[in-house]
């Protein structure tokens, strides 16, 4: 149950920003930790307080939300896995915490951040919070159903995709047929996906079935790092001139729902959302 108060990390993109109105349409108050160069104030006209804090400053936004009360948190938005290398400037408690880590992966990364948090008696909330309309359940959602091709497509890159996100390489994956063309690494989903349109135009696949499938990691932490997909992912597979975009159902965030389907009619890509226990 949500208090009337929540803390919002705040990075790219449109999910903390569809967070903070939500949260403040429902009565909620929104006090914001915006990652510089990610989120900007502008963008947040309901907070109730707004804050910019650099990467790494984790010691800074506890500090933060204590002084302003909040005893739950919600982490949304991207931020570039490469700028955890190239953009990262620890503060003393960041530094003690990442020390401890045998690796640098994302999921052991936020995992700590949370532990950190929870010393101070600060819990994280789901990453969803405030968006359960955004989990669409399973079924086809464009116009155009999918052919035969296209769902063994699917299928294949439903479970390959799986296979790299419980091995933290990312969670998106281009196949065409039994072949696998592209996956995600550092560079995120559209440049993933724009990669693969380049091999594609360079190989004899350019007239094979190709499919872009993004899934959750198995045994998904819904307190950060959710799949999402939106406007700019369609664009990027039309761009590429793939013919599906899958996903997997009630665990992808798909902003802007509405417009991305009528978006997927316009380029007549096939946009279904897939089942985990039909498919993996």
């Amino acid at each position: 149950m949500m208090t009337n108060r929540i803390g919002l990390i705040a990075g790219e993109g449109k999910m903390p920003i569809y967070i903070a109105r939500n949260a403040h349409a429902k009565g909620v108050e929104v006090v914001v930790a915006g990652i510089k160069g990610n989120a900007f104030a502008q963008d947040y006209p309901t907070a109730h307080v707004f804050k910019t804090l650099r990467l790494g400053q984790l010691g800074a936004a506890i500090r933060f939300f204590k002084e302003h009360n909040i005893t739950r948190v919600i982490m949304a938005g991207r931020v570039q896995h490469t700028s955890i290398f190239a953009n990262l400037m620890p503060d003393l408690r960041a530094a003690k915490a990442l020390a401890s880590l045998k690796n640098m992966q994302t999921k052991n990364i936020l995992a700590r951040v949370i532990d950190e948090f929870k010393k101070d008696g600060i819990e994280f909330a789901s990453s969803a919070s405030f968006l359960e309309d955004f989990l669409p359940p399973a079924g086809v959602l464009s116009a155009r159903q999918p052919t035969s091709e296209e769902e063994k497509a699917m299928q294949f890159g439903f479970q390959t995709a799986k296979h790299l996100a419980a091995l933290d390489i990312g969670l998106t994956c281009v196949v065409s047929q039994n072949a696998v063309i592209a996956v995600e690494g550092m560079e995120g989903t559209d440049r993933c996906i724009r990669r693969a349109g380049e091999l594609v135009k360079e190989s004899a696949q350019k007239k094979s079935t190709v499919a872009v499938v993004k899934v959750a990691r198995p045994n998904q932490d819904n307190r950060y790092d959710l799949p999402v997909i939106g406007k700019g992912t369609i664009e990027s597979v039309a761009q590429a001139g793939f013919s599906v975009l899958a996903f997997e159902a009630e665990k992808t965030l798909v902003m802007d729902l509405e417009e991305v389907v009528k978006l997927a009619d316009k380029h007549n890509i096939c946009l279904c959302a897939l089942e985990a226990s039909q498919k993996a």
